[in-house]
């Protein structure tokens, strides 16, 4: 057994602008270890911060903890993700998640990384895409 205490990973951009558009933190929980492949971190975005599309091979879990955000599939609607709202996107469904245009989101991703490789990054989130409208709970 292993205990991750508080702290002891230190927080940072996550990831390149080539793979999200505007402030984004991550702060990592813990990566199991071989042979386990989950990777967790808790993802903060700063108002109009989201990723850009991507798929994950093993899909991923998205638990949503503070703010509000969106959360869309490629064609289908962009939909309101709250706290407490769980996001599971299935193995090479391509999608994007984010802050909205005036609040914060935060939430604990859990993917899983198929030799390797956690997540596919594809294309940015157009700001038309970013901006159309979003379907309410």
């Amino acid at each position: 057994m292993k205990v991750i205490r508080a702290g002891t990973n230190p927080s940072a951009p996550a990831g390149p602008d080539a793979t999200f558009t505007g402030r984004v933190r991550r702060d990592p929980l813990v990566n199991a270890e071989a042979p386990g492949r989950v990777l967790t971190g808790t993802v903060s975005f700063e108002p109009c911060a989201r990723t850009d599309w991507h798929t994950h091979p093993l899909g991923q879990i998205l638990i949503v903890t503070a703010g509000c955000g969106w959360v869309q599939a490629w064609e289908q609607a962009k939909q309101v993700i709250r706290p407490g709202d769980v996001v599971w996107t299935p193995p090479g469904e391509k999608h994007w998640h984010g802050a909205t245009e005036t609040t914060a989101m935060t939430h604990i991703a859990v993917t899983e990384a198929l030799d390797g490789k956690a997540v596919d990054w594809l294309e940015k989130v157009s700001d038309a895409q970013y901006r159309g409208p979003a379907v309410e709970p």
